[in-house]
Protein backbone atom coordinates (compact mmCIF):
# COMPACT_ATOMS: atom_id res chain seq x y z
CA UNK A 1 0.00 0.00 0.00
CA UNK A 2 1.35 3.42 -0.94
CA UNK A 3 2.08 5.69 2.02
CA UNK A 4 -0.51 8.37 2.75
CA UNK A 5 0.36 11.79 1.39
CA UNK A 6 0.84 14.27 4.22
CA UNK A 7 -1.14 17.42 3.55
CA UNK A 8 0.01 20.85 4.61
CA UNK A 9 -2.49 22.17 7.21
CA UNK A 10 -1.95 25.72 5.95
CA UNK A 11 -2.74 24.73 2.38
CA UNK A 12 -5.84 22.86 3.56
CA UNK A 13 -7.03 25.93 5.48
CA UNK A 14 -6.52 28.17 2.45
CA UNK A 15 -8.45 25.75 0.23
CA UNK A 16 -11.48 25.94 2.54
CA UNK A 17 -11.88 29.72 2.15
CA UNK A 18 -12.83 31.87 -0.87
CA UNK A 19 -9.79 32.24 -3.12
CA UNK A 20 -8.61 35.31 -5.02
CA UNK A 21 -9.35 34.67 -8.69
CA UNK A 22 -6.37 36.72 -9.84
CA UNK A 23 -3.15 37.27 -7.92
CA UNK A 24 -0.44 39.68 -9.05
CA UNK A 25 3.05 39.58 -7.55
CA UNK A 26 5.71 42.29 -7.62
CA UNK A 27 8.80 40.10 -7.27
CA UNK A 28 11.22 42.46 -5.56
CA UNK A 29 14.50 41.93 -3.75
CA UNK A 30 16.56 39.67 -6.00
CA UNK A 31 19.46 42.11 -6.26
CA UNK A 32 19.53 42.88 -2.54
CA UNK A 33 19.44 39.17 -1.68
CA UNK A 34 22.56 38.63 -3.79
CA UNK A 35 24.38 41.72 -2.55
CA UNK A 36 23.81 40.72 1.09
CA UNK A 37 25.67 37.49 0.29
CA UNK A 38 28.46 39.07 -1.70
CA UNK A 39 27.14 37.62 -4.95
CA UNK A 40 26.55 39.06 -8.40
CA UNK A 41 23.02 40.52 -8.67
CA UNK A 42 22.18 38.00 -11.39
CA UNK A 43 22.59 35.20 -8.85
CA UNK A 44 19.70 36.73 -6.96
CA UNK A 45 17.56 36.65 -10.09
CA UNK A 46 18.60 33.04 -10.68
CA UNK A 47 17.59 32.05 -7.16
CA UNK A 48 14.39 34.02 -7.62
CA UNK A 49 13.43 31.71 -10.49
CA UNK A 50 13.12 28.91 -7.91
CA UNK A 51 10.59 31.05 -6.05
CA UNK A 52 8.69 31.53 -9.30
CA UNK A 53 8.53 27.77 -9.71
CA UNK A 54 7.36 27.10 -6.14
CA UNK A 55 4.78 29.87 -6.05
CA UNK A 56 3.34 28.92 -9.44
CA UNK A 57 2.93 25.32 -8.29
CA UNK A 58 1.28 26.40 -5.04
CA UNK A 59 -1.12 28.76 -6.83
CA UNK A 60 -2.13 26.01 -9.23
CA UNK A 61 -2.64 23.47 -6.43
CA UNK A 62 -5.01 25.65 -4.42
CA UNK A 63 -7.03 26.66 -7.48
CA UNK A 64 -6.06 30.25 -8.29
CA UNK A 65 -7.44 31.05 -11.74
CA UNK A 66 -4.84 33.59 -12.82
CA UNK A 67 -1.35 34.46 -11.58
CA UNK A 68 0.49 37.47 -13.00
CA UNK A 69 4.19 37.93 -12.22
CA UNK A 70 5.91 41.29 -12.66
CA UNK A 71 9.07 39.91 -14.23
CA UNK A 72 10.57 42.93 -16.04
CA UNK A 73 9.27 46.47 -16.05
CA UNK A 74 9.37 49.02 -18.86
CA UNK A 75 11.70 51.02 -16.62
CA UNK A 76 14.07 48.08 -16.08
CA UNK A 77 15.56 48.68 -19.54
CA UNK A 78 17.45 51.56 -17.90
CA UNK A 79 19.43 49.20 -15.67
CA UNK A 80 23.09 48.44 -16.51
CA UNK A 81 23.34 46.71 -19.90
CA UNK A 82 25.12 43.70 -18.39
CA UNK A 83 22.31 43.10 -15.91
CA UNK A 84 19.61 43.49 -18.58
CA UNK A 85 21.41 41.01 -20.85
CA UNK A 86 21.72 38.55 -17.98
CA UNK A 87 18.01 38.89 -17.16
CA UNK A 88 17.09 38.16 -20.77
CA UNK A 89 19.27 35.02 -20.67
CA UNK A 90 17.58 33.88 -17.45
CA UNK A 91 14.16 34.51 -18.95
CA UNK A 92 14.99 32.35 -21.97
CA UNK A 93 16.32 29.61 -19.66
CA UNK A 94 13.11 29.73 -17.61
CA UNK A 95 10.88 29.43 -20.67
CA UNK A 96 12.84 26.49 -22.00
CA UNK A 97 13.15 24.64 -18.67
CA UNK A 98 9.52 25.13 -17.59
CA UNK A 99 7.87 24.41 -20.93
CA UNK A 100 7.16 20.76 -20.19
CA UNK A 101 5.76 21.35 -16.71
CA UNK A 102 3.53 24.15 -18.00
CA UNK A 103 2.10 21.91 -20.69
CA UNK A 104 1.75 18.81 -18.49
CA UNK A 105 -0.16 20.72 -15.82
CA UNK A 106 -2.64 22.39 -18.12
CA UNK A 107 -1.31 25.89 -17.46
CA UNK A 108 -1.83 28.55 -20.11
CA UNK A 109 1.15 30.85 -20.43
CA UNK A 110 0.61 34.42 -21.57
CA UNK A 111 2.58 37.64 -21.52
CA UNK A 112 1.73 41.35 -21.39
CA UNK A 113 3.83 44.41 -22.04
CA UNK A 114 5.79 45.96 -24.87
CA UNK A 115 6.81 42.51 -26.04
CA UNK A 116 8.28 43.77 -29.30
CA UNK A 117 11.14 45.26 -27.25
CA UNK A 118 12.26 41.81 -26.09
CA UNK A 119 15.18 40.27 -28.00
CA UNK A 120 14.32 37.61 -30.54
CA UNK A 121 16.01 34.83 -28.54
CA UNK A 122 13.43 35.53 -25.79
CA UNK A 123 10.41 36.19 -27.99
CA UNK A 124 10.78 32.93 -29.90
CA UNK A 125 10.56 30.53 -26.91
CA UNK A 126 7.93 32.79 -25.33
CA UNK A 127 5.74 32.68 -28.43
CA UNK A 128 6.31 28.94 -28.73
CA UNK A 129 5.10 28.17 -25.20
CA UNK A 130 2.20 30.60 -25.51
CA UNK A 131 1.06 28.90 -28.71
CA UNK A 132 1.56 25.36 -27.38
CA UNK A 133 -0.40 26.12 -24.17
CA UNK A 134 -3.12 28.30 -25.71
CA UNK A 135 -5.80 25.61 -25.41
CA UNK A 136 -4.98 24.67 -21.83
CA UNK A 137 -7.81 25.26 -19.39
CA UNK A 138 -5.92 25.36 -16.11
CA UNK A 139 -4.47 28.40 -14.39
CA UNK A 140 -3.37 31.32 -16.57
CA UNK A 141 0.23 32.27 -15.81
CA UNK A 142 0.96 35.73 -17.20
CA UNK A 143 4.45 37.20 -17.33
CA UNK A 144 4.53 41.00 -17.26
CA UNK A 145 7.55 41.74 -19.47
CA UNK A 146 8.71 45.19 -20.52
CA UNK A 147 5.51 46.13 -18.73
CA UNK A 148 4.25 49.34 -17.17
CA UNK A 149 0.77 50.19 -15.98
CA UNK A 150 0.90 53.73 -17.33
CA UNK A 151 2.20 52.44 -20.66
CA UNK A 152 -0.64 49.92 -20.78
CA UNK A 153 -3.28 52.59 -20.18
CA UNK A 154 -1.76 54.81 -22.88
CA UNK A 155 -1.71 51.85 -25.29
CA UNK A 156 -5.38 51.13 -24.51
CA UNK A 157 -6.31 54.72 -25.36
CA UNK A 158 -4.47 54.39 -28.68
CA UNK A 159 -6.27 51.11 -29.37
CA UNK A 160 -9.68 52.71 -28.76
CA UNK A 161 -8.77 55.56 -31.12
CA UNK A 162 -7.80 52.99 -33.74
CA UNK A 163 -11.11 51.16 -33.30
CA UNK A 164 -13.04 54.41 -33.64
CA UNK A 165 -11.22 55.35 -36.84
CA UNK A 166 -11.83 51.97 -38.43
CA UNK A 167 -15.49 51.78 -37.43
CA UNK A 168 -15.00 49.18 -34.73
CA UNK A 169 -16.13 51.53 -31.97
CA UNK A 170 -19.34 53.54 -32.30
CA UNK A 171 -19.36 57.22 -31.27
CA UNK A 172 -20.34 57.87 -27.68
CA UNK A 173 -19.07 57.69 -24.13
CA UNK A 174 -16.39 55.17 -23.22
CA UNK A 175 -17.43 53.09 -20.23
CA UNK A 176 -15.20 51.13 -17.87
CA UNK A 177 -15.86 47.78 -19.56
CA UNK A 178 -15.00 49.12 -23.02
CA UNK A 179 -11.77 50.66 -21.82
CA UNK A 180 -10.79 47.50 -19.94
CA UNK A 181 -11.30 45.43 -23.10
CA UNK A 182 -8.54 47.42 -24.81
CA UNK A 183 -5.97 46.72 -22.11
CA UNK A 184 -3.24 44.13 -22.63
CA UNK A 185 -4.87 42.19 -19.80
CA UNK A 186 -8.34 42.43 -21.29
CA UNK A 187 -8.83 38.65 -21.13
CA UNK A 188 -8.01 38.45 -17.41
CA UNK A 189 -10.28 39.14 -14.42
CA UNK A 190 -9.54 42.16 -12.21
CA UNK A 191 -6.74 41.63 -9.72
CA UNK A 192 -8.00 40.56 -6.29
CA UNK A 193 -4.66 40.39 -4.49
CA UNK A 194 -1.33 42.12 -5.10
CA UNK A 195 1.68 40.86 -3.16
CA UNK A 196 4.95 42.79 -3.03
CA UNK A 197 8.06 41.32 -1.48
CA UNK A 198 11.19 42.93 0.02
CA UNK A 199 9.56 45.44 2.38
CA UNK A 200 8.88 48.14 -0.20
CA UNK A 201 5.39 49.65 -0.01
CA UNK A 202 4.74 51.01 -3.48
CA UNK A 203 3.13 49.59 -6.63
CA UNK A 204 5.90 50.57 -9.07
CA UNK A 205 3.65 51.02 -12.09
CA UNK A 206 2.13 47.52 -11.80
CA UNK A 207 -1.43 46.90 -13.04
CA UNK A 208 -2.69 50.34 -12.05
CA UNK A 209 -6.10 49.91 -13.68
CA UNK A 210 -6.69 46.26 -12.76
CA UNK A 211 -5.87 46.65 -9.07
CA UNK A 212 -8.43 49.39 -8.38
CA UNK A 213 -10.10 47.25 -5.70
CA UNK A 214 -7.30 44.78 -5.02
CA UNK A 215 -6.10 43.92 -1.56
CA UNK A 216 -2.39 44.77 -1.12
CA UNK A 217 -0.07 42.72 1.03
CA UNK A 218 3.50 43.91 1.55
CA UNK A 219 5.95 41.46 3.06
CA UNK A 220 9.53 42.01 4.22
CA UNK A 221 10.79 38.74 2.71
CA UNK A 222 13.09 39.16 -0.29
CA UNK A 223 11.80 37.39 -3.39
CA UNK A 224 14.44 34.60 -3.49
CA UNK A 225 13.26 33.57 -0.01
CA UNK A 226 9.55 33.88 -0.77
CA UNK A 227 8.36 30.35 -1.34
CA UNK A 228 5.12 28.36 -1.26
CA UNK A 229 4.55 28.81 2.48
CA UNK A 230 4.93 32.59 2.35
CA UNK A 231 2.56 32.68 -0.61
CA UNK A 232 -0.06 30.67 1.25
CA UNK A 233 0.30 32.93 4.28
CA UNK A 234 -0.35 35.97 2.08
CA UNK A 235 -3.43 34.34 0.56
CA UNK A 236 -4.71 33.47 4.03
CA UNK A 237 -4.29 37.10 5.14
CA UNK A 238 -6.26 38.17 2.07
CA UNK A 239 -9.01 35.69 2.97
CA UNK A 240 -9.40 37.25 6.42
CA UNK A 241 -10.06 40.73 5.04
CA UNK A 242 -13.48 42.24 4.42
CA UNK A 243 -13.86 43.41 0.82
CA UNK A 244 -16.58 46.06 0.58
CA UNK A 245 -16.14 47.56 -2.92
CA UNK A 246 -17.51 50.91 -1.72
CA UNK A 247 -20.34 49.44 0.37
CA UNK A 248 -20.68 49.41 4.14
CA UNK A 249 -20.16 46.27 6.18
CA UNK A 250 -23.90 46.12 6.88
CA UNK A 251 -24.64 45.94 3.14
CA UNK A 252 -22.50 42.88 2.52
CA UNK A 253 -24.13 39.45 2.16
CA UNK A 254 -24.12 37.51 5.43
Amino acid sequence: MAPAVERDPLEMEVRERPLPAHVGIIMDGNGRWAEERGLNRLEGHREGSNSVREVTRAARRIGVQALTLYAFSAQNWSRPAEEVAGLMDLLREYLESERQEILENGIRLDAVGELERLPRFVREPLDSVREASARNRGMVLTLALSYGGQEEIAAAAEELIRRARTGGLPPGPIDVETFASALWTGRLPPVDLVIRTSGETRVSNFMLWQSAYAEFIFVDTLWPEFRARQFLEAVLEYQKRERRFGLTSAQLPK
